[in-house]
């Protein structure tokens, strides 16, 4: 079984091990790409820190970009040194969810304690996220990859993996926002700016940024935010309803805390729904008052990465960003070689940065 270098977990919440792993070779639906560029997402910083529980050892990293480099025997779409994004949605085609156009709720269960990877001794690897990205190779479906042209650079090409679909994706298809209507964005990281992106691409009235870091609302404008709040006050939303004339149409909670979605209702208008994308940790317990919901005909409505559909709105985007219509050059803060994983991570974790990328050469 070949081997390949990886940035493996051994304990929650300790540095992760560049070390040789064993991968195996593409079985008939699946794909085998060389990466270039992986970038740094908060899910993988929650897995490691033991927040969402999971199987150890463990490859984690699933915003991706590289080439095939072998394929299944049933697979003719694609072929070797196809240029392609790497995403963790594995989407089985036929479960009601993928039927029905949802392929992000897949019914399919996958396990990735069984998946590539294998320590050098043979012993257990968990493939997290159906992905173990952190790595030179990995071995996905070939339903998790995307076919992109030549000319979109690597590490843009790994921020569209998860960040942008996310946060775009949020807006256009969980949303459906419309032209004209008011968007309160909580938290300014990757995925917020980018449901800042999509809420300007929508053709949104009004769009404010809300953060606990007054550099991340600067950043925020250029994003496309037309007002800021700083979270920091006793009721931001105040803040927000002034700035917007009225309450939002669509607040996207961005961030994994608990209590951002306790207060996001705060900010609403009549009709206005609640757009849940960030994922707190295990347990963590938010509160409401159901009446104040059916009184207001509001809502609360999951929004997994996106609810996209990769092979049709990954080029989507990545024509926006051609156009010049999407930023995504502008995301990345920092390139690292896999050798430095622990410090891009370091980095990612003090909020500063918007995507960290690891290059692989």
């Amino acid at each position: 079984m070949p081997k390949i270098k990886a940035a493996v977990a051994h304990t929650f919440g300790q540095p992760l091990t560049v070390q040789e792993v064993n991968l195996a070779a593409p079985k008939a639906n699946e794909v085998e790409v060389t990466l270039e560029a992986c970038a740094i997402c908060h899910s993988d910083i929650t897995y490691l820190n033991g927040e969402w529980g999971g199987s150890l050892p463990a490859v984690y990293g699933h915003e991706a970009a590289g080439r095939i480099s072998a394929i299944g025997e049933q697979v003719s779409d694609i072929s070797i040194g196809d240029p392609v994004v790497v995403t963790l949605i594995r989407s089985c085609g036929s479960c009601p969810s993928c039927s029905s156009g949802r392929p992000t709720g897949c019914e399919a269960t996958y396990d990735g304690d069984h998946g590539p990877l294998k320590m050098t001794d043979g012993s257990k690897l968990h493939q997290a996220m159906a992905s173990g990205a952190f790595a030179e190779r990995v071995v996905v479906a070939r339903s998790q990859v995307v076919h992109i042209s030549e000319d979109i650079p690597m590490e843009v090409a790994s921020l569209i993996a998860c960040g942008v679909i996310t946060g775009v994706g949020a807006v256009v298809n969980t949303a459906k926002f419309r032209p004209g209507q008011d968007a309160v964005i909580i938290g300014v990281g990757g995925v917020g700016l980018n449901a800042i992106q999509g809420a300007r691409i929508a053709g949104a009235r009004r769009i404010v940024a809300v953060d606990i870091l007054p550099e991340k609302l600067a950043v925020a404008k250029e994003f496309g935010a037309t007002d800021t709040v700083l979270a920091s006050g006793s009721t931001p939303w105040v803040d927000a309803k002034v700035a917007l004339g009225r309450g939002a149409d669509a607040v996207f909670v961005t961030v994994g805390a608990a209590a951002a979605y306790t207060t996001a209702p705060n900010y609403l208008a009549l009709n206005g729904k609640v757009i849940m994308v960030g994922m707190p940790a295990t347990g963590a317990v938010s509160t409401y008052e159901a009446g104040n919901f059916a009184a207001a005909s509001q809502s609360m409505v999951g929004s997994k990465m996106g609810d996209v559909v990769i092979q049709r709105d990954i080029p989507w985007m990545l024509d926006l960003y051609k156009q010049g219509r999407l930023k995504l050059d502008e995301l990345i803060s920092g390139r690292w070689p896999l050798t430095q994983i622990n410090e891009a991570i370091a980095d990612t974790k003090t909020g500063s940065a918007k995507r960290n990328v690891i290059i692989f050469k």
